[in-house]
Order: structure tokens, then C-alpha cells, then sequence
């Protein structure tokens, strides 16, 4: 059956053409419940269905069986009560999850998530096809009211159809709705109706799910206090009206981890003025949370700021205490040099929230008995949050998830629900699960879906694997990499050819042979875009069959790759370039070390060693034309921990010691990367995935200038080349740990890299490397962008056939912006593994003496970098109840005096390094000066230290006192 509408439009030329939309309805859509011999079975994708007799949780106001119908914003906003397992039963419509899906995507995939896991029996019903359950918009009716109505429709229709069923006991179908209009529109049809909160306080036996309600009422009735602290929130039309006439500015809110009255918003679009506003105090912030799209007001330019040199932590004052806020805000407003003063905004409304569950801790609440609580999350970035819980003392001591639900005006903070318990604060588990859920990383098992697309084992390489392929087993292919090693994605091979010239192949996993474009394997590698490495364990991009064996080129076993060979002559010039899909056997998997040991040997003279002594001398002769021509060599402190092979806890602590043979297999790998990049964009100019290295804006150096000049040298930053130059002439025969200083202050200076697609840019340059173009190919086990490379460098040469995906730059364009974002949180997730295991190591060491390097300096702290260690830490000149040193901070030098003591950039320094586990949630480093002495009232004044939870210098500050 069909119904039909026809209307008249208008086109854009002017045209009048006549419309007709054809709806189609059926009489044969099941109602899912499995007691009902009326409907046809259910058809696939809709739930496991409902169950003959709902045994779900027992509910004082219908003790019989029942199913639940939520509406749309119910199930919006209370979509962690609906996933909690107690809740069980559930009819999905149509209408409800259409709107859903059209309001937010994360709800939308979570809902979808419940409704196919077979324990929960939700049913996803097609209301809108059903003969007896479509309904047509009236005259002047809204779409909304439409479609209020259409549910209430669906669940008069399943109540009647229910009573149909010949059972001993009848099935009720209950409505749950948050909207009180629709709500007295139910009870008048006869429908049951009931708020989430009326249902949820009926379940006798589950008392806390009560504390996962969303905090839904209206904003005035949320707190007691009916102070405004807040401006008004411009309403989202007029938003869009003013963004378009360019009274506003549209940009992603950047909360500051230094300073909670600061953040920053980098504006969307192509100006390149006005790139990045300041906004600073409480009420300019207006309530926006890290990473919301908001609406931005330019202040006049005698209100602009400089961004604060002030390090402020929101320390839990009481709420009402504005004034102490004020204060705070005063502090910021120091006089500054006029061009340090930046664009200045104010958030005048939110375009999107960009809220998601946070991790965290309940602040101590001074109240006993209280239900309601603050909740601080372990990202200092994010506000705290208000929750109503009476789990209080059980939650004490241990990390929870809590869900922002609104942001009312006359709250200090914003009101939100509990949503799950993870476990004890300073558990390895635990501490692990919260730095993966606070970097987004997706660690759960790789579904059975998922799983299927694997090869059957036993696996063997057949004839139609050969198709397209060389066999190259019998070169002496050998790898290396770091100590256990399983992931090898990349072997090497070097001989010498008959005329004289030099053979060298880079050959890489061939993933993409394993993984085919569209499968469920293949979109779940996409979404993880990354293997994730931290301190103890991996999370694998790929299942561990692929990326521990079948990928993986170990030794002396037969695997598909993908291979560069080059021919070179003896000064590492490329004479001919080729690239085939081939079978290899490695006939070594080296550790760094053993490579060097065999380079090194007098005594090796086997194949395989002979040809790592080719590889290291083409090496070197590349890297000394890479930095010719511009190429940064740049410098980060990273640590090595060695475990205990019991307790698995770090037993010691060093900086990694690079050998010759990293740079020789970074050498090959960067050049297979640039002759691959060049290979896809000859062949696929609009849609070769690349990545490019931006150059840093020229601000971006003032900090490195001037600490070089502090110690009279001269860093030019007119292009990489000279920057390259002037880092190499800047040393200090006295002072040799200067120039790795100046590497690393280099870095952080540095843009972030990222992956593009060729047809949406015209910038393609790499500016670390110096390189014209450049791409991923050398670690597709690792990483995603590998993966589309290879499948568009097989079409290349012809060894694979396209794909429309292939060639949609809007998508391609999209996947390179989710590939940034996962990369970016995999680094983050990095080093706050670092910073634990760090943590967990100084536990049991006590106090430890080191030598430490001053690589910024504050208005009131300075940071000290621990080269043994590879730590930074933040080292503060006040301490709670004792009086504030006196401060002098010169920004031109940079220098910070503290009483009569000048303590310089770059500066050596002594300190003692402890683990402070007075804060369970932000356990720290503290470090407290030892060299030089700062003599305060003829008294050594004691300045500690901590260390940021991301090992970088921005985080886990104390409060600054007044």
C-alpha cells in the first residue's frame, strides 16, 4: 500500500514543477514480541526482540509485565539509564530513532549499539511504513507535534494489539516521557504514561540507578541560589544570522590547562587574521567546555589581552564566592607590552556542545549525608561538575564516569548524572581504563563481526595470492626493530648489482591484501586510525592475528609485502625507481642493537651483515642531504621503563639511548615515504592521501630567540634551512647539553603534522623534513593512512583494481580529519601512561637527587626538564601557608628573580624528585630545590614541583596565592 503527496515548487530559475513523494505501507511489520502469533517473524538489524513474559526490573507503579516506549528526548537524554542492564524490553521507534539520529550522531550509534545486543531485547519498530501506525502532518501542525503524536499513535496501537495476545497475563506497554505536554496528551488518550524519574524511583530494587538520571528540569528550579553569574546565551538562528553578516566568529573552544579563567578559540574558515581569540574571566567563558563549537564576540581593541603568564587551578571555592573569582581575575590583568596583546572575545553563545562522558573523581564533600556532590574530572581542562548521588561514601576513593546535562545561568558549575564506577583510584587497571576513556582510544575486543573477515586458519599463500606478485624470497631481507618487537611492518635488503650499482628494497607488510575496502574489519581499522603503544600494552589498529603473525615480517617465514626497490649509485643518488607487490622470507629480525653489533663486527662478514654495512653507509650520505637541503634534526626526551616481570611495575627509569642503525632505517623509510608520495600524486592527483608539516608562524619562535640570545647565540627562523644551520652553529663548548636544549625547545615550537587529501589543499610542503611532498606507507599494521596508501599505490601499478572511495576526495578529506584526531589522542595517551608508570617508579624510590635544566620560566614558576629521566616538571614559588617569595619576571630575557636569586632559561639546577599522594586523583612529582638556594628572610624557602599527568609542562599546577 501506498499514500501519495503531490505539491508545487518553485527552482531556482524560476521554474514551477510539480512534486509527488510516495510513501509505501505495509501490513506486515512484526511488533516484536515473542509471544505473538498475529505478526510475521522479525526481520534482521531490528533486535533479538521482546521477550513472551518481560522479566525485567520489578517496578512498584506496574508490577506486571511491561514494555517501555520512549520518546525521542527521553532517549536523548537518558541514554545511560536505557543501557544500564536492569533495564531490559524495550520498543525503539522509527520516528523516535530517525530524530535521534538526526540530533546526535554518538546517541544515535549508542542506541543502535543496545538494540543489537541480544540481551537487552530492544525491538526497533517501522511506525512510519506500518498501515495502522503512519500518520500524516495536519495543517499548522509542527513537525515536532507530528511526531508526538505519531508515537502516541505507536503505543495505543501496541497496547491493543498486546491484549490480542492469548496469555495468562496481559503485557502493558508503558510510555516514558520527559515532556510534560505530552505527557498530559498521553493520560488523556488513555496511554500509561510516566516521567524517566517516576519509573526509574519505582524500581524497589535498584536504588542507584536513580543517580544516572540526566538532570532535565527546567534551568531556574536547578540550584537554590537564583544569582544570574552568567550572561544569556544568544539563541542559535540569530547565532547563525550573526556569523554570516560577521558580527560573529565561529571557532572550537580551547580550555587552558594552566589557567581556568583562559581559553582560547581557533576560528573556523581561511582568515588568517584573528586565527586564534583569547578569552579570559569567568563570565566571557560563559559556559562553554573544552572543544564546544561557540559563537565568538571581538572585544574593542582596548579591552585586547596578552595571554596570561599566570599558572591558576580552580580549587573548589564555594560556588557563591564570586568576589574571590574577581580577585583572581584582577591578577591576570597585569600591564603588558603592547604587541603582546592578541585578538580578545567574549563566548556569546554555543553552536555545539561537544560534551562526553568524563572521568573522574567526588570532590570531599564537607556536608556528611549529602546527596549532592562535585565531581572533579581527571582532565583539568573541564569544569567540575554537580551530581546528585547517595552512593557518596562508596564512590569515595575511586574513579567514576559522569555525563554533563546542562549549564544553567546561576550555576557556578554545570549539573550532571553519574554514570559508572571503573574502580579504586591508583589501581594499574583502573588508571589504565580512565587515560583511555579521557583520550577517546577504542580498546574494547574486536567484535565476532569483525573477527570473521579474518583468514581461516591454518593460512598458506596460494596461486591467486602470487597474481600480480614477485618473489623476492631468495634476497637477504632483514629487520629491525626495538626489543619485543612483534608488529614488524618493515624489512631491508641492499646488494650490489651487476653493473656495478646498488640495489636497495624497502619492503613493507601488506596489509591492504588482508584487509578489503568496506568490510566490517576494514571500517573498524578506519575508526581506530592507530595502534596505540603504551608503557605495558598495545592496542591494536588490527587483530593480533594480522598484526603479531600473518602481517608481521618475521624471520624465516614466508609473507606478502609491498616493496620500493631503488637502484642507486655509490653516492645514494636514485638512478631507477619500482614498486611491486612481492612474497619475501626475512632471514633475520634484529634488535637496534645487534644490527650495530654486526655492523661493527670485524669478524661478520655474512650476507646479511654485508648488506646492513651498505644500508648504513647510504644512510648516512642521505641524511647529510636531507639536512643540506633544510631537513630539522629535533630532540624530545623520551623514557624507557624496565618492568618487573611479576608485579609488572617499572624497577627503573632512562632516557632512550638512540643507536646508528635508528637513523639507518629511518633514512630508507622517509625515502620509500617521499617516492610513494610522489608515485600516488602523479597517478592520483586529486585524490592522493598525503601529509604535510606547516610552517610554524613566526610568533611561534619569540620564546626560542630569545632564550638562544639570552646565552649569545642567534637562532634565525626565516625558513627551516636557516633555523637547521643556526641550531647546528649554536653551541657552547662549556655548556654541551645546550644545544639538545635548544632542539627541544625547537619541538615545541613545532606545527602539528597532519594527513590531507591532494585535491582539498595546495600546500603540500613538509617542513621538518624539507620535503616537496610526503606520505605514510612504511607501517600499515600501525596505521590506517598506510592502508589507503598501499590501495592506492596497488592501483597504480596495476596490481589492484579501484573502488568508488578510492576517488571521493570529500570523503578521503573527512578520514584524513579522523586519522588526525585519533593520532593526536594516541601521542596524548602516550605520555600519560609515561607519567603514571613514572609515578608508580618514584613510589617506591623515595626521595632522588638529580640535575635538572630550566626550560621555561613563568611569572610565578619555572619548568625544569630532568635529562636521566627525560621529566619535565613545573617548579612553584609558593606554598600554602607560607608567605609568597618576592617575584620579578622579565619576559625579554626570559629570567624570573625570586627574592635576590635570578634563575635564567637553560639554567642548571639541582633538584630532589618525590611522589606526592596527598591528592589521589592528581598524584604528582613533586621536586623541591636544592641548587641554588633561594634565601628568603635568612631562611632557604622550600619550592616544590610537580609533573603533568601528560609529562609536559602545562599541567598539575597548585594554586596561585594572593
Amino acid at each position: 500500500m501506498l499514500t501519495s503527496r503531490t505539491f508545487l515548487k518553485r527552482t531556482r530559475a524560476g521554474a514551477v514543477v510539480k512534486v509527488v513523494r510516495e510513501h509505501y505501507l505495509r501490513e506486515d511489520i512484526p511488533c516484536g514480541a515473542a509471544a505473538c502469533r498475529l505478526c510475521p517473524p522479525r526481520p534482521a538489524g531490528t533486535g533479538r526482540g521482546l521477550e513472551a513474559q518481560p522479566s525485567g526490573a520489578a517496578s512498584s507503579l506496574c508490577p506486571g509485565p511491561h514494555y517501555l516506549l520512549p520518546d525521542t528526548n527521553l532517549l536523548l537524554h537518558q541514554i545511560d539509564i536505557l543501557e544500564d542492564p536492569v533495564i531490559k524490553n524495550v520498543i525503539v521507534l522509527q520516528t523516535v530513532l530517525q530524530e535521534v539520529r538526526n540530533r546526535s550522531a554518538p546517541v544515535y550509534k549508542r542506541i543502535r549499539d543496545v538494540i543489537q545486543n541480544p540481551e537487552k531485547h530492544f525491538y526497533s519498530f517501522t511506525n512510519e511504513h506500518h498501515r495502522e501506525t503512519y500518520i500524516q502532518q495536519e495543517q499548522g501542525e509542527s513537525s515536532n507535534d507530528r511526531n508526538d503524536r505519531a508515537i502516541r499513535v505507536a503505543v495505543k496501537w501496541y497496547s491493543e494489539h498486546l491484549k490480542k495476545i492469548e496469555d495468562e497475563e496481559k503485557i502493558q506497554v508503558i510510555f516514558l516521557t520527559n515532556d510534560r505536554t505530552n505527557k498530559e496528551k498521553a493520560l488523556e488518550e488513555g496511554i500509561t504514561a510516566y516521567t524517566c524519574e517516576e519509573y526509574i524511583k519505582s524500581l524497589i530494587a535498584n536504588p542507584d540507578l536513580v543517580d544516572r538520571l540526566a538532570c532535565v528540569s527546567d534551568e531556574g528550579k536547578e540550584i537554590e541560589s537564583g544569582k544570574i553569574i552568567f550572561p544569556e546565551h544568544i539563541p542559535l538562528s540569530k547565532l547563525q544570522q550573526g556569523i554570516k553578516s560577521g558580527v560573529y566568529l565561529q571557532g572550537t573552544y580551547r580550555a587552558s590547562r594552566d589557567n581556568y579563567l583562559e581559553a582560547t578559540v581557533w576560528v573556523h574558515g581561511d582568515a588568517e587574521e584573528n586565527k586564534e581569540i583569547i578569552i579570559q574571566g569567568l563570565k566571557h567563558l560563559n559556559r562553554a567546555v573544552h572543544e564546544d563549537i561557540v559563537a565568538v564576540e571581538l572585544l574593542a581593541k582596548d579591552e585586547w589581552v596578552a595571554p596570561s603568564s599566570v599558572i591558576l587551578q580552580d580549587d573548589g571555592q564555594n560556588e557563591d564566592d564570586i568576589e574571590n573569582e574577581e580577585e583572581k581575575e584582577n591578577i591576570l590583568k597585569t600591564s603588558v607590552n603592547k604587541d603582546m596583546l592578541r585578538p580578545t572575545g567574549k563566548v556569546v553563545g554555543i553552536i555545539k556542545r561537544n560534551w562526553r562522558p568524563f572521568c573522574g573523581m567526588l570532590s570531599k564533600s564537607q556536608i556528611k549525608e549529602a546527596r549532592r556532590h562535585l565531581f572533579t574530572p581527571a582532565d583539568r581542562r573541564i569544569p567540575r561538575i554537580r551530581i546528585e548521588t547517595r552512593q557518596a561514601d562508596t564512590l569515595e576513593g575511586q574513579r567514576i564516569i559522569v555525563a554533563i546535562d546542562g549549564w544553567p545561568r546561576n550555576s557556578r558549575y554545570p549539573n550532571g548524572h553519574f554514570v559508572k564506577n571503573l574502580g579504586s583510584a591508583g589501581d594499574k587497571e583502573t588508571e589504565t581504563e580512565v587515560l583511555l576513556l579521557e583520550h577517546d582510544v577504542p580498546h574494547q575486543p574486536f567484535s565476532q563481526g569483525v573477527l570473521s573477515f579474518l583468514p581461516k586458519m591454518p593460512w598458506s599463500i596460494t596461486e591467486q595470492d602470487m597474481k600480480y606478485r614477485e618473489d623476492l624470497r631468495h634476497l637477504y631481507v632483514c629487520s629491525v626493530d626495538p626489543p619485543g618487537c612483534t608488529d614488524i611492518d618493515d624489512a631491508l635488503h641492499c646488494r650490489e648489482v651487476e653493473n656495478g650499482n646498488i640495489e636497495v628494497g624497502v619492503h613493507i607488510a601488506d596489509v591492504s591484501h588482508f584487509i578489503r575496502p568496506g568490510n566490517a574489519l576494514d571500517e573498524e581499522s578506519a575508526k581506530r586510525g592507530t595502534t596505540v603503544y603504551l608503557c605495558e600494552k598495545r592496542i591494536d589498529m588490527v587483530p593480533e592475528l594480522l598484526s603479531s603473525n600473518l602481517c608481521s615480517l618475521r624471520s624465516n617465514v614466508d609473507r606478502l609485502a609491498f616493496s620500493c626497490i631503488w637502484e642507486m649509485n655509490h653516492k645514494a643518488e636514485i638512478l631507477k625507481t619500482r614498486f611491486t607487490k612481492s612474497i619475501i622470507n626475512s632471514k633475520a629480525s634484529l634488535t637496534y642493537a645487534e644490527a650495530q653489533m654486526r655492523i661493527d663486527s670485524t669478524t661478520m662478514n655474512d650476507d646479511i651483515t654485508t648488506s646492513l654495512r651498505g644500508l648504513n653507509k647510504l644512510a648516512k650520505i642521505l641524511k647529510k642531504k636531507r639536512i643540506d637541503n633544510g631537513a630539522l634534526t629535533l630532540s624530545s626526551p623520551e623514557v624507557r621503563f624496565h618492568m618487573d616481570s611479576e608485579t609488572h611495575d617499572p624497577i627503573d627509569l632512562q632516557a632512550k639511548e638512540l643507536k646508528e642503525t635508528n637513523s639507518m632505517v629511518e633514512e630508507f623509510m622517509l625515502l620509500a615515504n617521499v617516492s610513494v608520495a610522489q608515485k600516488i600524486y602523479e597517478e592520483f592527483p586529486e585524490f592522493a592521501l598525503l601529509r604535510k608539516h606547516p610552517a610554524p608562524p613566526p610568533s611561534n619562535y619569540d620564546i626560542l630567540v630569545k632564550a638562544a640570545k639570552s646565552k649569545n647565540l642567534e637562532i634565525k627562523t626565516d625558513s627551516a634551512k636557516a633555523l637547521a644551520e643556526s641550531l647546528d652553529k649554536a653551541e657552547s663548548p662549556e655548556f654541551p647539553y645546550l644545544n639538545t636544549l635548544l632542539r627541544i625547545l625547537t619541538t615545541r615550537c613545532m606545527m602539528q603534522a597532519v594527513y590531507f587529501c591532494s585535491g582539498m589543499d595546495n600546500d603540500f610542503h613538509h617542513y621538518g623534513l624539507a620535503s616537496p611532498i610526503y606520505t605514510h606507507f612504511t607501517s600499515p599494521i600501525r596505521r590506517y593512512a598506510d592502508i589507503i596508501v598501499h590501495r592506492l599505490l596497488a592501483v597504480a601499478i596495476g596490481a589492484d583494481s579501484t573502488y568508488p572511495e578510492l576517488t571521493d576526495k570529500h570523503k578521503l578529506a573527512d578520514m584524513c580529519k579522523n586519522l588526525n584526531y585519533r593520532h593526536k589522542m594516541a601521542q596524548y595517551a602516550q605520555r600519560a601512561s609515561v607519567a603514571f608508570h613514572t609515578q608508580l617508579f618514584f613510589k617506591s624510590k623515595g626521595i632522588v637527587n638529580e640535575d635538572a635544566y630550566i626550560l621555561f620560566v613563568r611569572k610565578n614558576a619555572v619548568v625544569v626538564l630532568i635529562p636521566k629521566y627525560g621529566l619535565e616538571g613545573t617548579v612553584f614559588f609558593e606554598e600554602k601557608g607560607k608567605p609568597t617569595p618576592r617575584l620579578d619576571y622579565n619576559n625579554e630575557v626570559p629570567s624570573l628573580t625570586v627574592e635576590d636569586t635570578t634563575l635564567h632559561v637553560f639554567d642548571k639546577v639541582k633538584v630532589n624528585i618525590m611522589l606526592d599522594a596527598s591528592n589521589i586523583q592528581h598524584q604528582k612529582i613533586r621536586m623541591v630545590l636544592v641548587e641554588p638556594k633561594i634565601v628568603e628572610n635568612d631562611v632557604p624557602a622550600n619550592l616544590s614541583t610537580e609533573i603533568s599527568s601528560k609529562n609536559e609542562p602545562e599541567k598539575k599546577k597548585k594554586k596561585l596565592q594572593k
